[in-house]
């Protein structure tokens, strides 16, 4: 959410020099984002982040003569004295109340579960980032059709396949990574389905006569360990390879010194890396769930996230055949022309401007 908000403001930044914007966050915000004249930022901090929304932004606002605030990041303050848009990224959390994630986020879960229902019904507009999650919206929360829009994320212009040879050898040695490897970039939450995601690497190992390591980016040997114990291949081990937290700013080389990337999430209203991979020029295997058919279209390999063996012949299927990789290579480079921030940010601002010529606002 970090990622769509600042790119949608540094773009929005290029577009619009004439209305005057008041950018609320924490302390750092100014390190990301250019200092322009008309964009002024507001930083204050706080004890949690419920106090930070619910006290100090809604004092801020009371402040500041604004004539709209769009809060971006799921939720918003529950009273506000100025027309709102509020950015929804998705549901999730009045779907599943499994409280399988970690403490943070099962408290995050609570709060969204508290705060969505009730701002999304105050709102003067709901963004959210794709059809499918659209259609969740309006029925989840009996939202009229023609308030929720749709803003399809962008990619951000680093995430290319032009980085040098050099360029991109210097970080496998800086990470130690191997020469052709699979990438899976995703954390503990249950819907990014690492569980399956071993299991199918696993079945992998056990069909293919030559295979090659898997690369799991800011997990825990120990994890790792735990499932291979519990699937009785402990010495599968040394075919994971954990290079520990790699930076934002050094993901694009990580894409593109892969061989394949996985998604095979359970559950997302977007899924941005699918697209970022695609634009570095790394064939996707991904889910046939959620939103992620919509975002990938034609140019990855859709699988069924719940079933391993099937992620498992997806993986086969494409390192089994260069042809194919390189055939959704082609169509991952064509279809990421369609997804930039630049053209988001141009609709948001017309629906900024919607807004306040129907005198909503």
């Amino acid at each position: 959410m970090d990622v769509v908000a600042i790119e949608l403001i540094k773009n929005l930044q290029e577009i619009d020099k004439v209305n005057q914007y008041t950018i609320f966050g924490r302390s750092g915000i100014n390190d990301v984002l250019p200092n322009v004249s008309n964009y002024h930022i507001n930083t204050f901090s706080a004890l949690t982040y419920a106090d930070w929304e619910q006290i100090g932004l809604t004092r801020k606002i009371k402040s500041e003569k604004l004539d709209l605030l769009h809060c971006t990041a799921n939720t918003a303050p529950l009273s506000v004295s100025v027309p709102l848009v509020v950015t929804i990224h998705d549901i999730i959390y009045l779907e599943q109340v499994d409280f399988k994630g970690t403490t943070y986020q099962n408290l995050g879960n609570l709060y969204r579960r508290f705060i969505v229902p009730r701002i999304a019904k105050n709102a003067k507009l709901v963004l959210t980032v794709s059809e499918f999650e659209k259609e969740n919206i309006i029925q989840k929360l009996h939202l009229p059709a023609d308030k929720v829009k749709v803003l399809y994320n962008g990619v951000a212009p680093q995430f290319n396949n032009q980085y040098t040879g050099d360029a991109v050898e210097e970080f496998r040695r800086k990470y130690k990574l191997p020469s052709d490897f699979i990438m899976f970039l995703g954390n503990t939450a249950p819907k990014k389905n690492t569980l399956n995601v071993i299991k199918a690497y696993v079945q992998y190992c056990f069909e293919s006569k030559e295979t090659i390591p898997m690369v799991l980016l800011d997990y825990k040997k120990e994890y790792v360990m735990k499932i291979l114990s519990e699937l009785q291949q402990p010495g599968l081990l040394s075919q994971f390879v954990f290079p520990g937290y790699v930076p934002y700013s050094e993901i694009p080389l990580m894409y593109n010194a892969a061989t394949l990337f996985l998604y095979p999430s359970l559950r997302e209203s977007f899924g941005l890396p699918i697209l970022e991979a695609m634009a570095c020029g790394v064939p996707v295997v991904t889910s046939n769930t959620s939103s992620m058919p919509e975002v990938a279209g034609d140019a990855a390999e859709i699988i069924d996230p719940f079933n391993y063996k099937d992620l498992a012949s997806g993986i086969s299927k494409l390192l089994a055949n260069q042809y194919l990789r390189n055939e959704y290579r082609k169509r991952g480079l064509e279809r990421v022309k369609g997804f930039t921030w630049r053209k988001s940010a141009e609709q948001l601002l017309h629906l900024y401007e919607d807004l306040r010529s129907s005198n909503s606002i």
